[in-house]
């Protein structure tokens, strides 16, 4: 789970969940990021250093530019862990520590 929380952390910034929106439309490179959110080069680059080292965004470098896209067996597997854990199930949580708060969740069997 710790590899959910790091993602989850990167993910609390308004600035990275921009560009994820951006790179949805496809791969950017690192100028039109900067130009579309009023940012500096050295912001812009730590974003991006974040969201590659959680495994969201590819990086390819071109010369000297570099274009970022979407990792999306990333984005697939972090959408599959919340549904995972936002889903009741016979091995919830609660279960294992002998819940008695009625909750459906809870008691599903």
């Amino acid at each position: 789970m710790k590899g959910e929380i790091e993602i989850f952390k990167a993910l609390s910034d308004e600035n990275r969940l921009k560009i994820l929106e951006m790179l949805s439309c496809g791969e950017l490179c690192a100028c039109d990021i900067q130009d579309g959110l009023s940012l500096t080069q050295p912001t812009i680059s730590h974003h991006m250093k974040v969201l590659q080292q959680v495994g969201l965004i590819n990086v390819e470098k071109r010369g000297k530019w570099a274009f970022y896209s979407i990792k999306q067996d990333q984005i697939d597997r972090i959408c599959d862990f919340i549904k995972k854990i936002t889903t009741p199930s016979i091995d919830c949580i609660c279960n294992k520590f002998s819940c008695d708060c009625n909750s459906t969740k809870c008691i599903e069997e």
